[in-house]
């Protein structure tokens, strides 16, 4: 049946001709280029865009400045005498109104009468603090300043509502979201009740290696061979790449958009080929309520061992030709200048504006959480090093941005959270096993007394927070 299905999307491909795009899976997160689903659901589930009057930068008092940051409401089930108030964290993409009436945390507000609120994070979506992207601006972007418009958020729907203290306040998030969430329950515990933290990476780092061992322990759960086939193709493109001729080769197989010219280009392909089972690893099955994709991780090992279709090289070739159909591409770009010149555009009315410019900024300066090839561990090669991402910062945002920079950000941003020693209270931590994240988060053993962990067999990224589904595993 899968077979069929990758016979039927390939044979689909072959007679739609759409419009070049870059490959948007950036640093562990996919950034659609359409809006179109969330215009859909606002109009379904009539929940209005609301707008709050935030301050720009909360560490300077002297700066009076505010900008327009978005916010939704639900209130239908709320017990205004003593309901909580759940609040829903936004991240490193516009928000979608459909969570305001879909999702488990939904579910959790119609049983304990909860009032609805969702913020979205500044420099995302719709919620412009400045007039462009550009470096200078971006320096308002960080997940302190995150931390503090949830702050003045809160108080401000305390007070819009006439909240009293028996209104406790709970935060969810997942991703980047869920590390909102524990760290809004740190820093400010006399706002937040309790947090509910999901597939949130904990500790920050520049070098990542792990993201791609669980990528290979997911795949080995299907099948074991799975990660033998990919090393076997990984190595006939290593081959490849050694000659002119090759390279060729490779360009009319994964049908990329420019020729691989440079080292940057050899690296950017090899990033963004074995980006489409990191993809389908983090998201498999995950009963997403947009921008939804039918690539699991079946359906890629069972293509990759589909002998029929060729060598391990040529089945390698069709996963990449599942993704070019599923995300509407007419070639795979692999160009390095390209990929530099996108995300160094700061208008909002740029592709980077869907998030891309913000997030690889965010990692620059306060993460890391470089996917890289530097660990044995799994089917990839190495090669794509930590210092490939180094370099992105650099031809991104200007030569500041190196490895020192970073290195001492990501220690600011451990001293200032805690990182491992985490000593927060009242937050549940949850995790898939599937989900490559879980690397950085808590799984088994909560950071202490106060938290406790949910780990959850073959689940994947933030799955927990979705809508229930039959096809969701037992655990």
């Amino acid at each position: 049946m899968i077979f069929k299905q990758l016979l039927t999307l390939i044979i689909i491909f072959t007679s739609l001709s759409y419009g070049e795009s870059l490959n948007h899976f950036i640093r562990g997160r996919r950034f659609y280029q359409s809006s179109e689903k969330i215009k859909l659901f606002k109009i379904e589930n009539n929940i209005t865009d609301l707008y709050y009057d935030q301050e720009l930068d909360h560490f300077k008092e002297a700066d009076k400045r505010t900008w327009k940051q978005r916010y939704w409401v639900n209130d239908q089930f709320f017990r205004r005498q003593s309901g909580p108030v759940f609040l829903m964290i936004g991240g490193e993409g516009e928000e979608n109104p459909i969570w305001m009436t879909k999702g488990n945390w939904v579910e959790l507000a119609k049983k304990y009468n909860a009032l609805l609120v969702m913020l979205e994070h500044r420099f995302y979506g719709k919620s412009r603090p400045t007039e462009d992207m550009s470096t200078d601006n971006l320096k308002y972007l960080s997940s302190e300043q995150g931390l503090a418009d949830l702050a003045t958020f809160r108080q401000f729907i305390h007070s819009s509502f006439n909240l009293t203290d028996s209104n406790r306040w709970i935060s969810f998030g997942g991703s980047y979201p869920g590390s909102l969430s524990a760290w809004f329950r740190l820093k400010y515990p006399h706002l937040v009740f309790g947090a509910v933290s999901s597939s949130a990476p904990m500790l920050a780092l520049i070098n990542f290696t792990d993201y791609l061992v669980v990528v290979n322990n997911s795949l080995s759960l299907y099948s074991a061979n799975c990660p033998r086939y990919i090393s076997q193709a990984t190595k006939q493109i290593q081959d490849l790449m050694k000659t002119q001729g090759g390279r060729l080769t490779l360009q009319k197989l994964f049908r990329t958009c420019d020729p691989i010219d440079t080292d940057d280009d050899v690296t950017n392909f090899y990033s963004a080929v074995s980006g489409n089972f990191e993809e389908a690893v983090q998201y498999n099955k995950d009963n997403r309520l947009s921008s939804n994709t039918s690539i699991t991780i079946d359906l890629l090992c069972d293509t990759m061992a589909h002998e029929s279709i060729g060598d391990p090289l040529t089945r390698y070739a069709a996963v990449n030709d599942i993704f070019l159909q599923e995300f509407a591409q007419s070639c795979l770009d692999i160009s390095y200048k390209k990929f530099i010149n996108e995300l160094q555009q700061s208008s909002w009315q740029s592709e980077a504006a869907v998030g891309g410019r913000q997030w690889t900024y965010q990692t620059c300066i306060e993460f890391g959480f470089f996917q890289s090839t530097d660990s044995q561990k799994h089917p990839f090669g190495q090669t794509v090093p930590a210092d490939f991402y180094i370099k992105q910062c650099k031809d991104i945002y200007g030569p500041d941005y190196d490895l020192k920079l970073l290195e001492r950000s990501v220690l600011d941003t451990n001293t200032n959270y805690g990182g491992y020693n985490y000593e927060g209270s009242r937050v549940v931590f949850i995790n898939g096993e599937i989900d490559p994240w879980h690397a950085l988060g808590f799984t088994a053993k909560p950071p202490n007394t106060f938290t406790d962990t949910i780990f959850i067999k073959g689940t994947a990224h933030c799955a927990d927070l979705y809508p229930a589904s039959d096809r969701d595993p037992i655990s």
